[in-house]
């Protein structure tokens, strides 16, 4: 009887519904929280969610491969809504027109650094190819990313770290310069959050104004392309 109560839950996250449900629930709680702790840049609502998800798991001893396996469903969801993203890309389509030259000349260093720098702090670690080639995608909103790192070989759980915590560090750290600096052309601070901080910056940047959400879009966007197109090549010539 006590081993049947303590398989229990994980008899309950082999189907989809309770996966999917503690992910929503915690998606909401997370949201609530950062609302009531004033919208802090360092700690947003995603990050409250996902640590809700994991106490829930270890608390229930529930393996996370089972839980991962309910909630495919809606990770599937999470191309649709990247592709609609070309919305607010096509309400600033003048904005974008203007500043070709600016984005042309500043995505592609930006994309190559992001990974490059990963990849280079984890081999000084001492990490195996494995772990470089989950973390060389981190700044690559995730539908894509997932399908980079499965091109390389990478582990699907480490990517889906690294991308978090890659999507609140660029959040805090572009929230923090931006003041320093003193920009306030919501063009720029918008860019530079879609870059580095993919879906999570990007989220930021709407919470700005929709010109920042928009040239987020553009720059998470044109990022994930251009990383989707070198990096499998250059990983194959370098390893």
């Amino acid at each position: 009887m006590l081993d049947s109560l303590l398989t229990l839950p994980n008899h309950l996250f082999e189907t989809p519904i309770a996966a999917i449900a503690l992910t929503l629930l915690a998606f909401f709680a997370g949201n609530q929280v950062f609302q009531w702790i004033g919208r802090p840049s360092w700690c947003p609502g995603i990050l409250i969610a996902a640590l809700i998800v994991v106490l829930t798991l270890v608390l229930l001893s529930v393996n996370y491969e089972v839980y991962q396996q309910g909630a495919a469903w809606l990770v599937l969801l999470l191309g649709p809504a990247t592709v609609a993203l070309g919305i607010p890309l096509y309400q600033q389509m003048h904005h974008i027109r203007a500043l070709w030259k600016p984005i042309l000349f500043t995505l592609p260093p930006a994309a190559i650094l992001a990974a490059v720098y990963s990849v280079l702090l984890a081999w000084l670690a001492g990490a195996t190819p494995e772990v470089m080639a989950s973390l060389a995608p981190k700044s690559v909103t995730a539908p894509i990313a997932i399908s980079i790192t499965e091109q390389l070989g990478g582990s699907i759980p480490v990517l889906m770290g690294g991308l978090l915590i890659t999507g609140v560090m660029a959040t805090f750290w572009v929230s923090v310069l931006v003041k320093i600096l003193n920009i306030q052309d919501h063009r720029v601070i918008g860019f530079a959050l879609g870059i580095n901080g993919h879906a999570i910056g990007t989220v930021r940047a709407f919470e700005l104004s929709p010109t920042a959400g928009a040239f987020s879009s553009l720059g998470m966007g044109l990022t994930a392309v251009f990383t989707a197109l070198f990096l499998p090549i250059a990983w194959r010539l370098v390893f």
